[in-house]
């Protein structure tokens, strides 16, 4: 019996060095050396401190902010540790009055804003913790934003350009705006 039981234990523990510490290793070694600032969360950091990440987003609600798109996670928005979409599916009266709910708030907010809604304010991403919004959705909320600061709208509008970025490698993805990144030059500028 210990005859056959030794190469099994051997190979649980081989197996256990290589793939539970030493290939680990290895790769957090690379990764730290090649792009520690991606390894490490791609934390922005402000004064010193972290005040969060460009893969993360985060709930602003203060009309002098840009706000991203709704989080579908619980029991707080753009909670990491509970990543996941509604899951409710286009049938679902349950989405509809949600986003009926999001589009009168954004018109509550911006009265006199007469553009149409861009879908992305109004839906939650499949995770939950989308950091950025369309150009689009930028634009929409571009006035309030400027009214409440009293900046001009040009000067909300190349923020706005300067922070939008282009598709991957030119044709991947769509071009889009880091909502943090956005707000956080608001506020170097005002």
């Amino acid at each position: 019996m210990f005859k056959e039981l030794r190469p099994a234990v051997v190979s649980f523990l081989l197996l256990t060095l290589l793939t539970g510490i030493a290939y680990p290793l290895l790769v957090t070694g690379i990764s730290q050396a090649t792009m520690a600032d991606k390894a490490n969360g791609s934390l922005i950091v402000k004064d010193g401190k972290p005040v969060g990440s460009e893969l993360i987003g985060q709930s602003f609600s203060d009309p002098r902010y840009f706000w991203g798109r709704p989080s579908a996670t619980g029991p707080m928005p753009n909670n990491a540790s509970a990543s996941s979409g509604s899951n409710l599916g286009p049938s679902n009266p349950a989405l509809m009055d949600a986003i009926k709910a999001r589009v009168q708030a954004l018109r509550d907010a911006d009265p006199g804003n007469s553009l149409p809604v861009p879908v992305d304010l109004v839906t939650a991403s499949a995770s939950g913790l989308d950091p950025h919004i369309s150009p689009a959705a930028a634009e929409y909320q571009l006035a309030r934003v400027a009214r409440v600061r009293n900046l001009a709208p040009n000067t909300v509008n190349k923020l706005v350009a300067d922070h939008t970025e282009g598709r991957q490698f030119g044709i991947l993805g769509e071009p889009r705006v880091n909502v943090l990144e956005l707000n956080l030059a608001l506020d170097a500028l005002h």
